[in-house]
C-alpha cells in the first residue's frame, strides 16, 4: 500500500497550525475561540445559581456541557437542533463526553450550589470538533475560574488543572494524529485522547472500524496523542486574556476596597462613632 501523503505534507505526528482568541465576543465570563487547521470551535463559560435535583442541600456545585454545530459548519447544511423533533444523539454523546471530562478540571465540592455551564459551539468542522471542544473549553474554564475569584463569585480559584485532547488514528498502514475529515472518512481506526498535564488518561474513545489493530499499533497512537496533547499545552499557556485582565482590574479593586473598608469600618455603637457624632 502506498504511504499516505497529507495535506500540506504535514508529518503523520504534526498537528495542523493552531489560532486561539479569547473573551472575543459575548457576555459569558469567558469565550475562547479554538482553531485547529480548518476546524472552529467556540467555547464559552458561565456561571449560574443552584443545581440539578439530585445535588440540592448538598452544598456542592456542579458542571454541565452543551455542544452544537452551525447550520453551515459543514459543506452540506444540516439542520437546527429547536427545529428537530428530537435532539440530536450525537451532540447528546459530546455534550456528555465534554462534561464529564471538565468535571475533573475543577473543586466542585468548594463551588457551593452554583452550576458550571460550559456552551461549545462548532463554527466550522473539518475534523476533531470534539476534541478541540474539550481542549477550548478547559482554557475557558480556567481563566472563568480565575474571574469568578478576582469578583468574589467564589471563596476560592477552583480550578484544579488543565485538560486536552486529539484525535489519532490508522489509514491504511499508517499512524495519524489530528485526522481531518477526509482522513477520519477513512480511517481503519479512529480514536480521541483526553489527558491531563500530568499525562493521565481522562477518557479514550476508540474503535477499529475496519479491521483490528496491534497493540503495537495503539502503543503508537498513544505516543503520538500524547505529544501532540503537550503541545496543546504549550500553546494554550501562552494565553494571557489581556482583555479579560483588563475588565477583571476595576472589580479586583473595588472588591479590595469593600473588604479594607469593612476591616477598618468601626461598629456601629462604638465609641468612636459616638464621638463623631
Amino acid at each position: 500500500m502506498e504511504k499516505l501523503i497529507r495535506e500540506n505534507n504535514r508529518a503523520h505526528d504534526q498537528l495542523r497550525p493552531i489560532s486561539i482568541q479569547c473573551d472575543q465576543q459575548g457576555y459569558a465570563d469567558a469565550t475562547i475561540l479554538f482553531e485547529l487547521g480548518r476546524t472552529k470551535v467556540q467555547a464559552s463559560v458561565t456561571l449560574q445559581q443552584g443545581v440539578p435535583p439530585f445535588l440540592k442541600g448538598q452544598g456542592v456545585g456542579w458542571l454541565t456541557a452543551e455542544y452544537a454545530m452551525l447550520p453551515t459548519a459543514t459543506h452540506q447544511r444540516t439542520k437546527r437542533e429547536s427545529s428537530m423533533a428530537q435532539k440530536n444523539s450525537r451532540n447528546i454523546e459530546i455534550s456528555r463526553l465534554i462534561g464529564r471530562s471538565l468535571r475533573t478540571t475543577v473543586d466542585l465540592d468548594s463551588l457551593g450550589e452554583k452550576t458550571i455551564i460550559i456552551d461549545c459551539d462548532v463554527l466550522q468542522a473539518d475534523g476533531g470538533t470534539r476534541v478541540s471542544a474539550i481542549t477550548a473549553a478547559s482554557l475557558a474554564l480556567k481563566h472563568a475560574c480565575k474571574r469568578w475569584f478576582a469578583q468574589g463569585q467564589t471563596k476560592a480559584n477552583i480550578y484544579l488543572t488543565p485538560i486536552a485532547a486529539i484525535s489519532a488514528g490508522i489509514v491504511g498502514d499508517d499512524v495519524i494524529v489530528d485526522l481531518t475529515y477526509n482522513e477520519d472518512s477513512n480511517a481503519d481506526a479512529d480514536f480521541n485522547f483526553v489527558m491531563n498535564t500530568d499525562n493521565n488518561i481522562i477518557e479514550i474513545q476508540g474503535t477499529a472500524e475496519k479491521t483490528p489493530i496491534s497493540w503495537q499499533q495503539f502503543e503508537l497512537l498513544r505516543i503520538y496523542a500524547q505529544q501532540s496533547i503537550q503541545q496543546l499545552f504549550t500553546e494554550c499557556a501562552k494565553i494571557t486574556m489581556p482583555e479579560l485582565e483588563r475588565r477583571l482590574q476595576p472589580a479586583t479593586k473595588q472588591l479590595a476596597r469593600k473588604r479594607e473598608h469593612a476591616q477598618k469600618k468601626p461598629a456601629f455603637f462604638s465609641l468612636g462613632n459616638r464621638m463623631a457624632k
